[in-house]
């Protein structure tokens, strides 16, 4: 790992059993609060589908498909005995164009219901689509929303508040994309660019923000709302698994790859998909080798907050929104009983895999997006995830096994961004250098 080579890590403190009460960061979390977070989401929709044309269709749901990719797995080097895999593509959500509309929704809904409450402008029966009339705009005119972020997080947060009315502010870090700066600006959204990473503009707005009564920092490190925001994409992922007639039980795994930056994001989608399928599911998370910070994390326990600067790794990678040099520890609290693993992945990979992704299903997604595909190969040909397969008595069920790999950005990503991505891609893969890879099976 301090060589920035590939590899994977499998958790020896995994539970067949997930509780259904946890505590992180002494915080009580359960199945209830994933079942609430989604009642909320059911209740703004009316407000979601008045306020943004795009989600009319949906009915204000914001929700992604569910997309088969075989002809994918086997240019990625598996055999249809290894199972099928298919794509959670949440890289198409509506409005903000990646995972982030959920969790980054969520906390920005939960408050705006909270302040319209106090107001009295809630009470039992209330179509929340007033929300977007000017009594309620110009409640939440007088609070502040803020963020800290490398980008994507920013645009559903900055997004969701200015819509609702609130005074938007997104402290965007040094690997922030400038077209996401921009497209937030145009949102009518302040944005406040820092010179360090992702943790400094972190700090920074925190500190910020508590000089400011009426501000309501997102707090990517230590909230349970983003986290339970998340967790809810697994209910409507097990309806989208029963209409594909798709079966999760021991013989039959379900498999899901979800790439991990500060964390948040795949712990609130594992913890949702742990609570519902218990020891059927198996979840592994997939981070940039110079980032590794919630593998770094895991390994060293919850006594120490290490950073991949003590690791002499740089924390550079174009996968922006995996450019994190320490984890959540509210998000690794929650996942040391619940995860199976976490992967690394070079940024050549993923330039491949983002080529792969478009040549054999058309999708278009962001070099971020595709760290989850390099997640099939290293559970089945490293010694490693042979290892594990065999210990949980998965090797006979593999080809009866779903691998899903989650993308998680790019609907919004600029045509020639991603031309610059797809073109060092290209080159990548016709130059054949071999990277370094775990071994092959025998």
């Amino acid at each position: 790992m301090r060589q920035a080579q590939p590899v994977l890590w499998c958790n020896p403190s995994r539970l067949a059993t997930a509780p259904a009460q946890m505590q992180a960061l002494g915080k009580s979390i359960s199945q209830t609060d994933m079942l609430a977070a989604a009642a909320r989401f059911e209740r703004f929709a009316p407000f979601l589908a008045r306020r943004f044309p795009e989600l009319q269709a949906s009915q204000g749901r914001v929700e992604s498909g569910l997309l088969p990719a075989d002809a994918l797995f086997t240019a990625l080097g598996h055999r249809p005995d290894q199972g099928r895999l298919w794509i959670k593509a949440d890289h198409q959500l509506a409005v903000a164009g990646s995972i982030k509309a959920r969790g980054g929704f969520h906390e920005v809904l939960e408050w705006a219901e909270q302040l319209a409450a106090q107001a009295g402008l809630l009470g039992p029966g209330t179509d929340y689509a007033m929300l977007a009339e000017a009594p309620a705009r110009a409640l939440f005119g007088q609070y502040q929303v803020a963020v800290g972020s490398t980008g994507n997080l920013g645009m559903s947060i900055g997004i969701m508040a200015a819509a609702l009315g609130f005074q938007a502010v997104v402290h965007m870090s040094a690997e922030a994309k400038a077209w996401k700066k921009q497209r937030l600006r145009d949102h009518g959204v302040q944005v406040i660019e820092h010179a360090g990473d992702y943790e400094a503009a972190v700090a920074s707005g925190r500190a910020q923000a508590l000089a400011n009564p009426r501000c309501h920092f997102v707090d990517d490190e230590r909230s349970p709302s983003l986290l339970l925001g998340y967790s809810s994409a697994a209910l409507h992922l097990r309806r989208q698994l029963e209409q594909a007639q798709i079966v999760v039980d021991a013989e039959h795994p379900l498999l899901v790859y979800l790439p991990c930056g500060v964390g948040g994001a795949p712990a609130g989608i594992s913890f949702g998909l742990r609570q519902l399928f218990g020891d059927a599911v198996h979840c592994f998370f997939a981070e940039p080798v110079q980032s590794p910070c919630f593998l770094l994390q895991m390994m060293m326990g919850l006594d120490r907050h290490p950073s991949v600067y003590d690791f002499g790794l740089s924390n550079r990678t174009e996968a922006d929104g995996l450019a994190v040099p320490r984890a959540s520890r509210l998000a690794a609290e929650l996942m040391q009983p619940l995860l199976s693993g976490v992967c690394t992945v070079t940024d050549a990979t993923l330039f491949e895999h983002l080529v792969q992704v478009l040549d054999h299903t058309g999708l278009r997604i962001e070099p971020s997006a595709a760290a989850g595909f390099s997640g099939p190969g290293q559970l089945l040909h490293s010694a490693a995830g042979r290892d594990w397969l065999e210990r949980h008595g998965l090797r006979p069920h593999l080809a009866q096994a779903t691998h899903l790999v989650w993308t998680t950005g790019g609907r919004l990503l600029p045509a020639e961004e991603f031309q610059r991505f797809e073109q060092r891609g290209r080159q990548s893969l016709a130059r054949n250098t071999p990277h370094p890879t775990l071994e092959s099976p025998p």
